[in-house]
């Protein structure tokens, strides 16, 4: 399966952005879909999870209640919904999807990945 992040830019703290993130090639329904972001000079982390069905989700602590995460398998289109945004939320976001592990947290087993999309949040 091939992804596709997209709806980064520049905002202003407090603003507000939804990142997509679209399949092809194969339906997402059967993956594990979770966003990373990755700061300058850090390493790249998890901000959230969802599962297959979309029941099950998982935030980090520095997003929770301001970043929401959803699927529609039928257009095989992840979303990541962040609101109240701070300067830290400042990253690269990625989109990524895995086949075999449905909790995962670690990067390494993802095992495909769009090629993310810049958040720049000026305070």
């Amino acid at each position: 399966v091939q992804l596709q992040a997209s709806g980064g830019g520049m905002v202003r703290a407090g603003d507000s952005l939804r990142l997509s993130c679209v399949a092809s090639g194969r339906s997402l329904g059967n993956y594990t879909v979770a966003w990373f972001r990755q700061a300058a000079g850090k390493e790249r982390k998890i901000v959230a999870r969802i599962s297959r069905s979309g029941i099950g989700t998982y935030y980090d602590d520095s997003v929770k209640g301001r970043f929401s995460v959803s699927r529609d398998n039928a257009k095989t289109t992840s979303y990541l919904q962040m609101n109240s945004l701070k300067p830290e939320d400042t990253a690269v976001y990625y989109c990524a999807a895995s086949l075999l592990y449905t909790g995962a947290r670690d990067p390494e087993l993802y095992e495909h990945w769009g090629q993310g999309t810049q958040v720049t949040v000026s305070s």
